[in-house]
């Protein structure tokens, strides 16, 4: 019977989450649906020294607003609960016990000067400083020294640590599903500490025993890990559970658009661009990061966008809802090569969203920036401003910053405009096509512009000399909507009095 796939997003809540961890987080979610699987959220907080108030909150809530929904977590709960490392703490020893007793790990007594004396001995001698099957048996540890001095050592309460005992000349093989066989030979490798004097264990101990209890199929992971995967292979092997050990995938880095070194936390607000889902406030230093949901990105176009930074669909499609991700994805077409972040194309995506989003909908997403502003509309006007600006924005936040003319009357003139148009006839014909304007009953677009091409008809003058100064005495800008669409939408009453206070406001040429 074939296993039921089981993936994780295992991050240790030491601050906000990386968008390269949010990536991680969406190749394992697209292939647990893809095949009908379980995507499990487990908070890795064994290191309790980095530990950061609020993070685990943020990488909940982040996921949440990208839609990557998990099916067992430490919100969902499940059958494998709990799902926060450091509540599990009490059944790691007993496998830590398990491999010394079968000798694959041993009990290490070494002081910090210890093993600086040891590093420092083997620097010296221009070998590589490392705790291994070459220097172990010259330090103070349960393979080098008798069974009473160790026994002694464990009944007086000794501080120790368990390390795994790894092989002087062995070959660690494993299959990749993303690099294919990756070979490392064990005297490139240390024996690492499994349980450390505090009693906990480390990420490598805890990492392998949850993956083995919570039946995980695939570990999906960011390339960063690759080097301690051999590590885990032998743990699998040790602990006799190789023949249910997860298939691994390593994901190459997310890297600085240009392709110079990771993309790192500092990147983004340094380059113009979040490198954070969700805005950021360091406890420590209440230091502030942008985020994408705070900067007006739509979480269906960062999903996008991520998505295909190190995956390549079959064909040249580009745009695709989580659903579609989900159909077309597969291991086999992510590369293994770093994937440059492309600030530009991040925006495009949000461009093409946004375009095709339905109006009411985005209308009802600025809503709360509306009435931030202390700005106020009926909502089918707002739907109609969205309606009319939208194609001229990539964010959603912008619709505002070009708009403000549907909401407040204009208090200032477009300089350029007002220099090269508001010429010395002008003012009175803005003020006589105000009066024109006043008279008519039925105020549309097409009314309003059968209107002003008789006015300008009737004065002899080109449209085009006095459609910008309309403009400008109506917005107070140089570009926007359509313009006589505009003037309907803003109503007759609006548009004759800002004519008017623009006639009067706006300096006479000389």
């Amino acid at each position: 019977m074939e296993r039921k796939v089981r993936v994780r997003f295992a991050p240790s809540p030491t601050g906000p989450l990386h968008i390269g961890g949010v990536r991680t987080a969406l190749y394992n979610y697209l292939f647990a649906k893809k095949h009908g699987g379980d995507f499990i959220l487990r908070i890795e907080d064994t290191d309790q020294k980095r530990f950061v108030p609020g993070a685990e909150d943020y990488i909940n809530e982040s996921l949440a607003w990208l839609g990557i929904s998990p099916d067992e977590g430490v919100r969902q709960g499940g059958e494998f609960a709990p799902y926060r490392q450091s509540e599990r703490m009490s059944m790691y020893k007993q496998y830590a016990d398990q491999l010394v007793t079968s000798g694959y790990a041993y009990y290490a007594f070494d002081t910090t000067e210890d093993l600086e004396e040891m590093r420092a001995k083997l620097e010296a001698a221009r070998m590589p400083a490392k705790y291994d099957a070459s220097s172990r048996m010259s330090m103070k540890n349960s393979l080098s020294m008798s069974e009473d001095e160790v026994s002694k050592r464990l009944e007086n309460g000794d501080p120790y640590v368990i390390r795994i005992k790894l092989p002087r000349k062995e070959e660690v093989r494993f299959h990749d599903e993303v690099r294919g066989w990756v070979v490392v030979h064990s005297s490139q490798m240390d024996d690492k500490v499994l349980i450390k004097q505090d009693g906990l264990p480390t990420y490598h101990l805890a990492n392998v025993v949850d993956d083995h209890i919570m039946q995980i199929s695939h570990v999906i992971r960011g390339e960063e890990w690759l080097p301690s995967a051999p590590l885990h292979v032998l743990l699998y092997r040790y602990l006799g559970w190789e023949e249910t050990m997860p298939k691994l995938a390593h994901l190459s880095l997310l890297l600085k658009p240009d392709g110079k070194g990771k993309l790192s936390k500092r990147d983004g607000d340094r380059l113009g661009f979040p490198v954070f889902p969700l805005e950021w406030k360091d406890p420590k230093t209440q230091e502030i990061s942008s985020g994408y949901r705070e900067s007006g990105y739509l979480p269906e176009a960062v999903i996008n966008m991520l998505a295909l930074l190190g995956w390549h669909p079959s064909d040249n499609q580009e745009i695709f809802s989580l659903e579609e991700l989900v159909q077309a994805f597969s291991l086999e077409k992510v590369s293994k090569s770093g994937a440059k972040f492309d600030a530009d194309k991040a925006k495009w995506f949000n461009n093409r969203y946004l375009q095709a989003m339905d109006n009411s909908e985005l209308s009802t997403l600025i809503r709360p920036l509306l009435a931030a502003k202390g700005w106020e509309a009926e909502d089918e006007y707002l739907t109609n401003v969205v309606a009319m600006v939208k194609e001229k924005v990539n964010f959603a936040p912008e619709i505002l910053e070009v708009s403000e003319y549907f909401f407040v009357a204009p208090t200032s003139y477009d300089e350029k405009t007002v220099k090269k148009k508001w010429k010395g006839d002008t003012p009175a014909m803005i003020k006589e096509l105000a009066d024109d304007f006043d008279t008519i009953a039925l105020f549309t677009a097409d009314v309003v512009q059968e209107s002003f091409s008789k006015f300008v008809e009737s004065k002899g003058v080109s449209p085009g000399s006095l459609m910008q100064p309309l403009r400008l005495s109506v917005s107070g800008m140089a570009g926007g909507p359509p313009i006589f669409e505009m003037l309907e939408l803003l109503g007759k009453d609006v548009v004759v009095s800002r004519m008017r206070t623009a006639n009067e406001s706006i300096p006479s040429p000389e």
